[in-house]
């Protein structure tokens, strides 16, 4: 009789999607702090250190990356986006940070292509998406709904959208950081935040096309050279 994962295995694969997710955010950093380490005067290290405590990064790993910023390795690291289509017309960007821009392109353009997709030209998808700060909460009932509304938009969100338990807060990206501050101050714990780029309308997306779909979203996200990948699909529930 066959049997599932090993507890070790599992463990493994566990520390493997940690590990990738804490170089990610590393990279964040250290690019980041090219402009200034002092994250009172730099508001993307901020987001990029807060988004690294988010996951429990330890402070001296965020340390030895602000360290990095000053030297040659984070000279030598370029930001790329990436607009493209994937199976079923969904629209794709995909940010990248690489010290080698053809290798970045070259795989970006392998995985597109391997699963229906196209890589397009810069501005071929953008304007399908909007530059905004998303907050977004666990709100299981109509009080804990009308406290999130009510401080968001009293510190500067443009809107509050409530959903299968779940309020998201939008906001313009250099409103961000003071929303989510009044937020967190009243004790409301973010599920997550983040400056993103949010689609204006979404594509429905089923069947065998959201199969691959989801294999080309893996395959973009396990590339150590991708930061982010932002979608309009509308997927399942499932």
């Amino acid at each position: 009789m066959g049997r599932g994962p090993s507890i070790a295995g599992r463990k493994n694969a566990e520390d493997a999607r940690r590990g990738k997710i804490f170089t990610k955010l590393i990279r964040e950093i250290t690019i980041a702090a090219r402009t200034g380490a002092d994250p009172a005067s730099n508001g993307r290290l901020r987001v990029a250190i807060d988004k690294a405590k988010a996951v429990s990064m330890p402070s001296d790993t965020i340390e030895r990356a602000l360290k990095r910023a000053s030297g040659a390795d984070a000279a030598d690291m370029h930001e790329l986006r990436y607009e493209g289509y994937g199976p079923a017309g969904v629209a794709l960007i995909i940010d990248c940070m690489t010290d080698n821009q053809q290798r970045t392109v070259a795989d970006v353009r392998s995985a597109l292509t391997k699963h229906g997709g196209n890589l397009g030209t810069s501005g071929s998808v953008a304007f399908q998406f909007k530059h905004l700060g998303e907050i977004v909460f666990a709100t299981p009932d109509s009080a804990s709904e009308e406290k999130v509304l009510e401080i968001a938009l009293e510190a500067g969100a443009d809107d509050v959208q409530a959903d299968n338990g779940q309020s998201t807060v939008l906001c313009a990206p250099e409103s961000y950081e003071a929303v989510k501050k009044a937020l967190v101050d009243a004790k409301l714990e973010p599920v997550r935040a983040d400056i993103v780029w949010r689609p204006e309308n979404r594509v429905a997306v089923s069947g065998e096309a959201e199969e691959t779909l989801l294999d080309l979203l893996d395959r973009l996200e396990d590339l150590d050279d991708v930061q982010e990948v932002y979608h309009n699909a509308a997927l399942s529930e499932a």
